[in-house]
C-alpha cells in the first residue's frame, strides 16, 4: 500500500474552500439547529461534501420511488450527522425542504439520528455506532450484481470491534459493491482521536483487513469525484475511503471545537455567527 499522504493532522482540509452550493447546505442545517434548539453541527459539518458528492454525482436513485429496487444504497452509519443527510435528502426532493424547519419536534419526520420507517431515502436506522457497516455489507450481499452500497461511518466510530469483525466479513465475501467512506476529522465527542484512541494508520488497517484502500480530502469535490468514480478500486475487493475532513469545517467558532460536537440551546449570538460565517442573512 502508498503510504498515506495525509498524517494524522487535525487541520487536514482546513484551506479548502466552501463553493455556495456547500455553504447553502450548511445553512439550511443552521436553520434546523435554530428551530429544534439542539443538534450535531460539528459531525455533520464535516459530512457535507462527502454526502454531496455521493448524491450528486454517484449514486443512483429516484426520489419518488425512495424503495425503488435498482437503486444504489447509502448508509449513514454515524448516524448523529442525519443534519447532513437531511439537507441533502430534502434538496434533492426525497421530502419538501420545509420539514428541515420540523428537525426534532413531535410534529416532524425528522429526528436526532435517522429513521428509516419515518424519513423517505433513509436507507437504515442508525445512530448506536458500530451497525451501520454489518447492515450495509447485508445489504451489499442481498443486492450483488445489481446496485452499490455505500457506507459512511466515524472515526470515533472505528473504535468499535463490530466495525473490524464486519470488515473481515466483507473481504472474505468479496463485496466489491461495498464502499465505506470514514469521516477522518480527527475528533470524536470529547476530543482528538489521537488521545482518545489512536487510529493510525487507518488506511493500512482498512488495507490489512482486505479493503482496497484510497484516501482524499473529504471537503475536496474533486478529489472526491475522482475517487468515487474509481470505485470499486479493485475487482473482487471491498473499497475504503479515507476522507481527511475538520469537525465543524466552514465555520471557525465550531472547527475542532469539541463543545459543537453536540450543541444544546445555542444563542441568539451563536446562530448569528454560524449564518455570518457562511456568508447568509440571519433569519
Amino acid at each position: 500500500m502508498t503510504p498515506s499522504p495525509f498524517p494524522a493532522n487535525p487541520l487536514q482540509g482546513v484551506a479548502t474552500p466552501l463553493d455556495a452550493r456547500s455553504q447553502a447546505l450548511r445553512v439550511a442545517m443552521v436553520k434546523a439547529l435554530q428551530a429544534a434548539d439542539r443538534g450535531h453541527m460539528g459531525s455533520a459539518f464535516s459530512l457535507v461534501e462527502m454526502l454531496r458528492v455521493l448524491y450528486d454525482d454517484v449514486l443512483r436513485f429516484d426520489p419518488a420511488r425512495p424503495r425503488w429496487a435498482g437503486r444504489d444504497r447509502m448508509v449513514l452509519s454515524k448516524g448523529h450527522g442525519a443534519l447532513a443527510l437531511y439537507a441533502i435528502l430534502a434538496d434533492k426532493g426525497f421530502f419538501p425542504a420545509a420539514e428541515l424547519a420540523r428537525y426534532c419536534r413531535p410534529e416532524g419526520i425528522l429526528g436526532g439520528h435517522p429513521e428509516a420507517a419515518k424519513v423517505p431515502g433513509v436507507e437504515a436506522s442508525t445512530g448506536s455506532l458500530g451497525h451501520g457497516l454489518p447492515m450495509g455489507m447485508g445489504m451489499a450481499m442481498a443486492v450483488r450484481g445489481q446496485a452499490r452500497v455505500f457506507v459512511v461511518v466515524g472515526d470515533g466510530e472505528c473504535n468499535e470491534g463490530s466495525v473490524w469483525e464486519c470488515a473481515l466479513h466483507a473481504a472474505k465475501h468479496g463485496l466489491d459493491n461495498l464502499t465505506v467512506l470514514v469521516d477522518y476529522n480527527h475528533m470524536q465527542s470529547y476530543g482528538p482521536t489521537a488521545e482518545v484512541l489512536p487510529l493510525d494508520p487507518l488506511g493500512g488497517k482498512f488495507a490489512a483487513f482486505g479493503f482496497a484502500v484510497e484516501e482524499v480530502d473529504g471537503h475536496d469535490l474533486g478529489a472526491l469525484r475522482a475517487a468515487l468514480g474509481r470505485v470499486p478500486f479493485a475487482p473482487g475487493r471491498p473499497s475504503a475511503l479515507i476522507c481527511h475532513t475538520v469537525k465543524g469545517k466552514g465555520v471557525p467558532l465550531m472547527e475542532h471545537n469539541p463543545e459543537w460536537h453536540h450543541k444544546n440551546r445555542p444563542s441568539a449570538a451563536e446562530i448569528a455567527a454560524l449564518l455570518a460565517a457562511l456568508e447568509a442573512p440571519d433569519a
